[in-house]
């Protein structure tokens, strides 16, 4: 079974309108969809409307949501991130994710396709595809 740890974008774009494409992800059989407190809050600081709050409300109904939490810098290893994505990736190695699903190019793009700290990053995209 995969566990997939969705990122703040991954959340926001799932919520921000309904039927949004994106949320097939809620629909796939043998996922497991995590995430962590970090990323929720992100998404619903970015959410505009209460539909959109509630959206959000209703599809982590289906997403275990972890505490957040970050590695210690002695842990890093040679992954080259900003501070305030560390969180992220911290919260799917943390919580033991198998991918990390995030529509963040600018940060993570350099390492889409590839593991880092256990974990295979990818855009939802690339996962939907590749679970048709």
């Amino acid at each position: 079974m995969d566990r997939l740890f969705l990122d703040a974008n991954v959340l926001f774009s799932a919520a921000y309108r309904e039927a949004a494409g994106i949320q097939r992800l809620w629909e796939l059989p043998g996922a497991e969809l995590l995430t962590s407190t970090y990323a929720v809050e992100e998404a619903r600081r970015n959410l505009s409307t209460s539909s959109q709050r509630k959206r959000l409300d209703t599809l982590l109904e289906d997403v275990d949501v972890r505490a957040a939490g970050t590695l210690p810098t002695s842990l890093r290893g040679d992954v080259d991130l900003r501070e305030k994505d560390w969180p992220i990736l911290s919260g799917a190695v943390l919580s033991e994710a198998t991918h990390l699903l995030t529509g963040d190019v600018r940060d993570f793009g350099p390492y889409f396709g590839k593991s880092i700290l256990g974990v295979r990053v990818l855009p939802p995209s690339h996962y939907l595809r590749s679970a048709s």
